[in-house]
């Protein structure tokens, strides 16, 4: 069992799907795939977004994931792709652990998160959360 935060990555990053950002890229705009932002919304307001991403940040995800929570979010569905990115990285493959145990299937993060994204020039949205 993982003591610290860089142990607990570790193990995450040894079991968590990775897609690269040309992966992703294909995936947007697609009815069966949900893009997920798990910043925290300052981090968002103060930079961007990947367009058309559902930003909920990691510390709300159980509750927005989750059907019988009363603040699930109808955007999350098990049928779904989810694809999760924070910044670089970190909090998104912790993130898919945390839907795994919820019970979806199929989720994976961004490689490198938004910074591997904006770094290849692939496009933002300044959109609000």
């Amino acid at each position: 069992m993982p003591s610290n935060v860089k142990e607990k990555l570790a193990a995450a990053n040894a079991v968590v799907p990775r897609l690269q950002p040309s992966e992703v890229q294909s995936m947007l705009n697609r009815e069966d795939v949900l893009i997920l932002d798990v910043r925290d919304g300052p981090e968002v307001e103060a930079s961007a977004k990947i367009k058309g991403a559902v930003n909920v940040s990691r510390g709300m995800l159980e509750f927005r994931a989750d059907p019988e929570s009363p603040y699930h979010d109808p955007a999350f569905r098990k049928d779904k792709t989810v694809v999760i990115y924070c910044a670089s990285g970190g909090r998104s493959a912790l993130a898919v652990q945390t839907l795994k145990s919820l019970g979806y299937t199929n989720v994976a993060h961004l490689d490198g998160g938004l910074k591997s994204w904006t770094e290849q020039g692939r496009p933002v949205s300044q959109e609000t959360p």
